[in-house]
Formats: structure tokens, C-alpha cells, sequence
């Protein structure tokens, strides 16, 4: 497959649909949550995506890489995030077992590229 955008990219495909599991998950949290735990999580889990595009989008692999980094790292947050949700009962274990599934996947294709891409340089 020929990559003639980030849109082509299966890691911000993937990370895409992250974003809306997540968000429609949160719908279900309790409302004292709107504006701690759901913003923060939305928030990362955005970023995700944000971040792939915003990398792929600059004129160096440098700043792709960065931007790549900064991806894995609203990963970890949006995991350790949903497990703060489900510790506190706000998930099932299979909705929290599919997210948190899905973020683990596309943590290891993103760490994979940016090996790939540091490779290149």
C-alpha cells in the first residue's frame, strides 16, 4: 500500500478508532467525572492521533519521530487511565479489556515505526 498521507497510516486508523471507543465510553462515567477523569482521558486519547498527523505532517523524520514519542506517551496515559476507570468500577472487564487492547496494539506498531524510521536516518 502506498502511504500518501497520515490517513493512510493503520497506527492513526487504529488510533481513530481509540478515539471514538473511548469517547463513547465515557459517556456512561458518572457526571462528577466530566471534568476530571473523562476530559483527561478524551484529552490523551485525542492527542494520539493528533500527534501521528502532526509528526507525519513535518519535513523531517527528526520531528517525526518526536511526535511519534509524544504519541506512545499519551498511550501510556490513556492506559493507565483506563485502569483508574475500571478500578473504580466505571467499566466492565470486557469494554476495558477491548480498549485497553487496542491501545497496547498500536503502542507496539508506534514504538515498531519509530525504530523503522530511526533506522533511516
Amino acid at each position: 500500500m502506498n502511504i500518501e498521507s497520515y490517513k493512510d497510516l493503520i497506527i492513526w486508523q487504529k488510533s481513530m478508532d481509540m478515539v471514538q471507543l473511548i469517547y463513547r465510553q465515557t459517556k456512561s462515567f458518572p457526571n462528577d467525572e466530566r471534568f476530571g477523569l473523562v476530559s483527561q482521558l478524551r484529552r490523551a486519547a485525542v492527542s494520539v492521533p493528533s500527534n501521528i498527523a502532526e509528526g507525519y505532517g513535518r519535513n523531517s523524520t527528526q520531528d517525526y519521530i518526536r511526535f511519534l514519542r509524544i504519541a506512545i506517551g499519551s498511550l501510556c496515559e490513556v492506559q493507565t487511565q483506563l485502569e483508574i476507570a475500571f478500578r473504580e468500577n466505571y467499566m466492565k472487564k470486557n469494554e476495558f479489556a477491548i480498549i485497553s487492547n487496542l491501545v497496547t496494539e498500536i503502542e507496539k506498531m508506534t514504538i515498531s515505526l519509530v525504530k523503522k524510521l530511526g533506522t533511516r536516518q
